[in-house]
C-alpha cells in the first residue's frame, strides 16, 4: 500500500480505565464512519492506534514496550500508520514523537475527533500532534453509532457524562491529562441513551472522572444542565432502560439527593464503586482527599439506609508518602468495618507533576509497601469470600454477556450487584438478555449457578419483541 491511498482496516490497543475503554469504542465509531473496519490484530491492520493509561507508572512502561514491538513492525512495513492517543500522549505530547521516530501522530484525551485527520495527514507522509485542551462541551459532539458498529456487550453501554477533574489529589495525573472539569448537556445525554434504549441497550454506565460531580454550579456552566441525581431520575423514566451505574464518583460529592436515588430510584443498581483511597485522616489529609474517615463512614451508613443490601466496593493506595504502621492499620479497620465486597489496591506510583511529587514526597520504602499490599489484599478476600457466600441459594437476575470463559457450557453475566455470575441453562439464552439465576456454589471471584427455566423462557419470549436491530459485537483489545 503506498502513501496517499486509503487505508481500509485499523486495530485498536487499550489500556486502562472504563472511560479509556470507551473512548476506544468512539474512535472504533469514528473509523468506521471513515469507512475504515476492524482488523483483528496489527499485523492484519493498516492503522494502529494505542490509546494509553497514566494513572500508574507500570501501564505507561507496558505503553513503551508496546511500542517498541509496533516500531518494529512499522520497519517491516514503511505504511503502517502508527498513532498514539490518551493520558500518556496528552502528558508526553512530543517527547513521544522524539522517542518514537515510528509514531506518525499523537492526541490528547480531549482530541478524540482529530483522529480522522490525523490518519489522512499521516497518509500523505506528515507526523502531527494534538494535545490542546478544549474548553468547550464541543468535545462531546461525535457522531452517532455507525450502523456496523455494535456495541461491546449487547444490552449495555457507557455514556460518557463529564470530563475532567478539579480536585488535584496529590497523587493524582487526570487533571493535567483529561483538564478541567465539565459536563455534558443533560439534552444530549438523554437523547443518546434513548437511542441506546431503541436498539436494545437496557443498562447503561454513566462515566466521568469525577462523575457525581456533574452539573454542579460553576462558572460557564451550560443552560439547561441538571443535577446528577435528577440525571438518574430522567434516564431512569426513559423506556426500556432497567439497570443504571456509575463510575468513579468521589466521597466530596455524595449529596443527600444522590443518596435517596437508592432508596427511590429502583433502576439505580444496588453496587457503588465509592474510592476512599486510605482510612487514615493523617494521610487523606496529605493526599487532598476533602474528606475525613468518619465522614466516609456517615456516606456509607447514608446509602445502606436507603438501600439495604447496597455492594460497596473501593479503591485504597498503600504505601504513600509518610504513611506511618499505624495508618496502614487504620486502613484495615475501615476495609474491615464497610466490609467491601472488592476493591482494587495497589502500591502508590509517583506520576509526573502531580502534587506529590513537586512537593519532593519520598513513597514508602518498596519492600515494606509490597508487604502491606499483600496483607490488604488477603483481607480483602476473605470478606469477598464472606459476602459471595451470603449469596449461596439465593436467586439474582443477570445481564448475560456470552459464554463463559470457563467453557463446559456455561454462559457469564453481571447481577445487580455487579458480580461475575458464570451459569447453567436449560437453552442457551442471547447476550443482551436477562436470565434469573439460582446461586448454588462460589468461587473468590465469582458466583456460578443455574438458570431457571421459567425465567429464561420468559426472556426468550421477550426477544420477539421489535426493539431494533440486534446488537453486534467488536472486541476491542483491553490490557
Amino acid at each position: 500500500m503506498r502513501r496517499g491511498q486509503r487505508h481500509k482496516r485499523f486495530h485498536l490497543r487499550t489500556f486502562g480505565c472504563q472511560m479509556n475503554q470507551h473512548d476506544a469504542e468512539k474512535m472504533a465509531n469514528l473509523l468506521h464512519h471513515e469507512g475504515l473496519r476492524p482488523a483483528a490484530d496489527a499485523v492484519g491492520a493498516d492503522v494502529v492506534v494505542v490509546h494509553t493509561c497514566s494513572v500508574r507508572e507500570r501501564a505507561e512502561q507496558r505503553l513503551y514496550s508496546e511500542l517498541g514491538v509496533l516500531c518494529a513492525l512499522k520497519q517491516q512495513r514503511p505504511d503502517l500508520i502508527l498513532g498514539v492517543g490518551g493520558c500518556v500522549a496528552q502528558q508526553e505530547a512530543d517527547g513521544l514523537l522524539a522517542r518514537f521516530p515510528g509514531i506518525d501522530f499523537v492526541f490528547g484525551s480531549q482530541n478524540l475527533r482529530s483522529l480522522p485527520a490525523m490518519i489522512r495527514a499521516a497518509g500523505e507522509g506528515a507526523r502531527s500532534l494534538r494535545v490542546d485542551y478544549e474548553e468547550s462541551d464541543a468535545r462531546f459532539d461525535l457522531p452517532e453509532r455507525h450502523p456496523d458498529f455494535g456495541p461491546r456487550s449487547p444490552g449495555r453501554a457507557f455514556v460518557t457524562v463529564m470530563e475532567g477533574c478539579d480536585l488535584f489529589c496529590a497523587y493524582c495525573v487526570v487533571p493535567r491529562t483529561r483538564g478541567r472539569e465539565i459536563s455534558r448537556p443533560a439534552n444530549s445525554i438523554l437523547e443518546e441513551v434513548r437511542e441506546l434504549a431503541s436498539k436494545g441497550v437496557v443498562e447503561v454506565t454513566l462515566l466521568g472522572q469525577t462523575v457525581n460531580a456533574y452539573g454542579r454550579p460553576r462558572p460557564g456552566r451550560a443552560p439547561g444542565e441538571v443535577s446528577f441525581a435528577e440525571l438518574i431520575r430522567r434516564l431512569a423514566k426513559l423506556p426500556g432502560i432497567e439497570r443504571i451505574r456509575f463510575t468513579s464518583p468521589h466521597p466530596l460529592f455524595m449529596t443527600p439527593e444522590l443518596e435517596a436515588c437508592y432508596a427511590e430510584v429502583s433502576e439505580l443498581c444496588p453496587h457503588l464503586h465509592l474510592p476512599v483511597q486510605s482510612g487514615s485522616d493523617r494521610v487523606l489529609e496529605r493526599m487532598g482527599r476533602r474528606y475525613t474517615r468518619a465522614r466516609y463512614l456517615e456516606i456509607v451508613a447514608g446509602l445502606r439506609r436507603a438501600r439495604p443490601g447496597l455492594a460497596l466496593t473501593t479503591d485504597l493506595i498503600v504505601g504513600f508518602p509518610g504513611e506511618t504502621p499505624e495508618d496502614f492499620e487504620a486502613t484495615l479497620s475501615l476495609v474491615r468495618e464497610v466490609a467491601f465486597v472488592d476493591s482494587y489496591a495497589f502500591k502508590y506510583s509517583p506520576r509526573p507533576e502531580t502534587p506529590a511529587v513537586r512537593r519532593g514526597l519520598s513513597p514508602v520504602d518498596p519492600e515494606r509497601a509490597q508487604a502491606r499490599l499483600e496483607r490488604l489484599q488477603r483481607l480483602q478476600a476473605e470478606l469477598t469470600e464472606r459476602a459471595h457466600a451470603a449469596r449461596l441459594g439465593s436467586l439474582t437476575r443477570v445481564l448475560v454477556e456470552g459464554a463463559s470463559r470457563h467453557g463446559g457450557g456455561q454462559q457469564t453475566g453481571r447481577c445487580p450487584e455487579h458480580r461475575i455470575v458464570n451459569f447453567t441453562a436449560p437453552q442457551p439464552v442471547p447476550a443482551g438478555v436477562f436470565a434469573e439465576v439460582r446461586i448454588t456454589s462460589v468461587t473468590p471471584h465469582s458466583l456460578l449457578g443455574e438458570a431457571t427455566a421459567q425465567r429464561a423462557g420468559e426472556n426468550l419470549e421477550q426477544l420477539q419483541a421489535p426493539r431494533g436491530p440486534a446488537p453486534r459485537e467488536l472486541q476491542l483489545p483491553v490490557v
